[in-house]
């Protein structure tokens, strides 16, 4: 008989119910004596035949011969008894990554870029986070000067005490360079057929806003009664704006900060109020009638009048009113 190859049989000795007894330690009460020695008899029924490189069953834990060596073959009384334990060690042993952070965990938002529409925090795009400005990127805005770290304040600094009033200060001086900006562009559009400058009468005033409420868009189930027309532009410069105005009208019992998220959407304005708190992304209404922000929790009903200009502009924080009066 041809006796089996021993280093074959060594390294597959984990995934048979057998092994070699030359090659592992088997309980000294199943075997006599020195195996690699003298041998053993097979246990099977009716064979007995002396092996001197016998096999022992992990199952029946007893010893058998090359011809009688699986389960199978030698009518194992406990069979199966071998792969059971090594499922229960499989399913008791811990899996690769359990018990680690395989990477910070950042929840779905877009890119903190500006312009950025990417979907972080997801399985194909698991997000950066910056520490220089604490807020979360692509990889495509990961690095510092991909996303102008060093002129963005981070998320959770202390404001200085001056942040406010230079605020209103930059707010005033961009609105001053804005208003000059539009005087200018309307003296050299004197002659083209572009918008005129909106009347100060009240016999004017009447005619505009019946000429405003032929043109603005909303919502076609409001009732008349409550609407409110108004013109509504946006910095471009600023709020990145793919329209700059429009006509719209709203609900009397609508709120400033959701005429804002309304007006945004209509111009196509990148709108992250709800997920940033640096009032340098945030967008504010400007009452230009009023000479002043509105806040968000102030009613349209009580702030505007149908005919009124909203301006939408960005990180002007919350200073004083913008026109000296």
């Amino acid at each position: 008989m041809a006796a089996p190859n021993p280093n074959q049989e060594r390294s597959s000795s984990e995934e048979t119910s057998y092994i070699n007894m030359a090659s592992a330690s088997v309980d000294s009460s199943t075997r006599t004596g020195d195996a690699s020695l003298i041998g053993s008899h097979c246990q099977f029924t009716y064979c007995n035949q002396l092996d001197f490189l016998p096999f022992f069953c992990q199952s029946c834990r007893k010893t058998f011969c090359l011809d009688h060596r699986s389960e199978t073959l030698h009518q194992c009384t406990n069979a199966g008894a071998w792969a059971e334990r090594k499922r229960q060690a499989n399913l008791a042993r811990h899996s690769a990554g359990e018990g680690k952070q395989m990477r910070d965990f950042v929840t779905q938002k877009p890119c903190a870029d500006d312009g950025c529409k990417t979907v972080v925090g997801t399985s194909l795009v698991p997000g950066v986070h910056c520490p220089g400005c604490n807020r979360d990127y692509c990889l495509k805005h990961r690095l510092r000067e991909d996303h102008d770290c060093k002129n963005k304040v981070p998320i959770g600094a202390r404001p200085s005490p001056n942040a406010a009033l230079e605020g209103a200060k930059n707010a005033l001086e961009r609105f001053k360079i804005w208003g000059t900006a539009k005087k200018e562009a309307a003296k050299e559009a004197a002659s083209r057929s572009l918008p005129k400058a909106k009347p100060s009468s009240a016999a004017q005033r009447v005619i505009a806003v019946n000429a405003l409420k032929k043109s603005a868009k909303g919502d076609d189930k409001l009732a008349p009664e409550k609407r409110v027309y108004l013109y509504v532009e946006a910095e471009a410069e600023t709020a990145k704006a793919k329209f700059s105005k429009g006509q719209f009208f709203y609900s009397k019992d609508w709120v400033i900060g959701r005429v804002l998220d309304a007006a945004a959407k209509s111009l196509q304005v990148q709108n992250i109020n709800n997920k940033s708190s640096d009032e340098r992304d945030r967008l504010r209404v400007f009452h230009v009638e009023g000479g002043r922000l509105l806040e968000f929790n102030e009613k349209v009903g009580a702030t505007l009048l149908s005919g009124n200009t909203i301006i939408l502009l960005r990180g002007v924080g919350q200073p004083p009113d913008l026109i000296e009066l």
